[in-house]
């Protein structure tokens, strides 16, 4: 009678098997097919990132390059009175100058299609050279100017010959006997790196921008990390579980999935007609940045001091030390490359961000290097908006240049992150 038990047994234990087995199949299958669709999605999206670097990349490289068109400037008496440097007639001296390397240009339409050809910038240039040294005066030099933004676009490649709406024909005769005669060359363009903003793209810089972005996250650090990192160890340390902090907790959750403009808003409201602070200025600006970067802080802190096992505070509190020196000599330091890197996270959000600056006032168009936290100021997102919003097509390149160089800060805040992350991490 027990053989049949056992058969039956058997029987069982094999058709268990048999299901095992096709399931175990059928799992690894499924497996297969998740990792091959996890490895499609980041191939696809290593392209997408390929290609909107290409394309960043190849649009904006030129703009750091510019035209510069040679001119035999003769700095005339006549015109350069010692007694009225600054407000002599330095267009006209271009102009002369031009036209003394083609003296068969008649006209007024002609002279003004000449006169095109070397940018506006090229008059401030031949000031600044005279205000340094007024032994030039009465004297012919050869001085490289910046050539227009047409003339730079079309030795550039960006603009097409044919194209009679931005050059004539004349003109292309002329830009050609230029380069014939090496008068045309391209240069490192220097001033897209040293200067502010500009209505004409061939003067146009970065650096009022960039200043205004450093002053902007100074004051955001400055307040954001301090109290950031004080309210997560109050709340993740010291802090009575009750209704109270709980709903402090939501709150701050709730804090950092606000879109930004409305901190731009509460900003507005708060510090320029409230409490009448200047408009346009990096002090508003970063402190409008610290209550948007608050929450995301507090909360990477927090994570980073539960991160902390147990036993470093028990054993803390079992050789005789307060909880406060726990805090400050133990877990602290322990948490201190997360509470790092969060705030670096947290900054580089607040390099990049426009629509909170925008409700205070920071787009304006600011021409002089801001030289304090009050002085009218942009930001080089800002700074990206509006050249973005520019017709002229020299513009185009600027503000994929402007991107390249506010990619390359994220990258370096966020490889700061990791060497801080790396030098102060400690292992348990």
């Amino acid at each position: 009678m027990n053989k049949p038990s056992t058969a039956g047994g058997a029987g069982a234990k094999k058709r268990t098997v048999d299901m095992v087995q096709a399931s175990l199949g059928r799992r690894y299958r499924s497996e297969k097919r998740f990792r091959r669709m996890g490895m499609a999605a980041i191939v696809c999206s290593m392209l997408f990132l390929a290609f909107l670097f290409i394309s960043i990349i190849g649009n904006g490289y030129s703009a750091f390059f510019q035209t510069f068109v040679q001119l035999d400037v003769f700095f005339d008496p006549q015109i350069l009175k010692q007694d009225a440097l600054t407000a002599a007639d330095y267009p006209g001296l271009v102009k002369k100058s031009l036209l003394a390397m083609f003296p068969d240009v008649s006209g007024r339409s002609d002279k003004r299609s000449l006169y095109r050809l070397a940018s506006n910038g090229a008059s401030f240039q031949l000031r600044d050279m005279v205000l340094k040294d007024p032994g030039l005066i009465g004297k012919t030099v050869p001085v490289w100017v910046p050539a227009d933004d047409d003339v730079d676009m079309l030795l550039k490649g960006h603009l097409e010959r044919n194209d009679q709406g931005r050059l004539n024909a004349k003109q292309l005769g002329w830009i050609d006997w230029l380069a014939a005669k090496g008068r045309i060359d391209k240069r490192f363009n220097w001033t897209f790196l040293s200067s502010g903003d500009s209505r004409d793209p061939e003067l146009a810089g970065i650096w009022g921008a960039v200043m205004g972005s450093f002053f902007t996250l100074v004051i955001t650090l400055l307040l954001s990390f301090p109290i950031g990192v004080a309210a997560a160890v109050y709340l993740e340390e010291f802090a009575p579980k009750n209704r109270w902090t709980d709903l402090i907790e939501v709150n701050i959750n709730n804090l950092a999935a606000v879109p930004s403009i409305v901190f731009g808003l509460l900003g507005l409201a708060v510090f320029l007609n409230f409490f009448n602070l200047p408009r346009s200025a990096p002090l508003v600006g970063g402190l409008v940045l610290a209550l948007m970067t608050l929450p995301t802080i507090i909360i990477a802190s927090r994570s980073a001091l539960t991160a902390v096992p147990p036993s470093i505070r028990e054993a803390a509190l079992g050789v005789g030390a307060s909880k406060m020196q726990m805090v400050v000599h133990h877990v602290l330091p322990l948490a201190l490359p997360g509470m790092l890197t969060g705030t670096i996270i947290g900054m580089a959000r607040a390099l990049g961000e426009t629509a909170p600056l925008l409700m205070i006032g920071m787009v304006a168009f600011i021409v002089d290097i801001p030289q304090s936290f009050t002085d009218p100021a942009t930001a080089l997102p800002v700074q990206i908006y509006l050249w973005a919003d520019s017709p002229e097509r020299a513009f185009v390149e600027r503000t994929s240049a402007a991107i390249i160089v506010l990619l390359g800060f994220l990258i370096v805040m966020n490889g700061a992150a990791i060497l801080l992350r790396k030098r102060f991490e400690r292992r348990w």
